[in-house]
């Protein structure tokens, strides 16, 4: 699949009290952000081509079509940091 530069697809994960539960896909601002919903998994369920009027909820999979920047801006910053590698230091004296 081609790609235009700056743009991607990517899985948003929708967690408890995010800003985007109890809002439509319209009323999320996303397409406002130029990132479209392609798929919404809820549990079990999967809900190709979602409809506007769809309500987010809380624990969803958002699978994204936009831009990457609009979509790194939705990774909440705790999961971020969870991403950076813990470094340890060994003993000098490991024998």
């Amino acid at each position: 699949m081609t790609v235009s530069k700056g743009y991607g697809v990517t899985e948003i994960y929708v967690p408890e009290g995010s800003y985007l539960v109890g809002k439509t896909l319209t009323g999320s601002g996303l397409y406002d952000l130029d990132i479209n919903v392609l798929t919404l998994y809820r549990g079990h369920k999967v809900i190709p081509n979602p409809k506007a009027s769809r309500v987010i909820e809380a624990n969803d999979k958002l699978l994204c079509f936009g831009k990457q920047e609009s979509m790194r801006t939705l990774i909440p910053k705790k999961t971020v940091q969870n991403r950076s590698p813990q470094i340890q230091h060994l003993p000098d004296d490991v024998n």
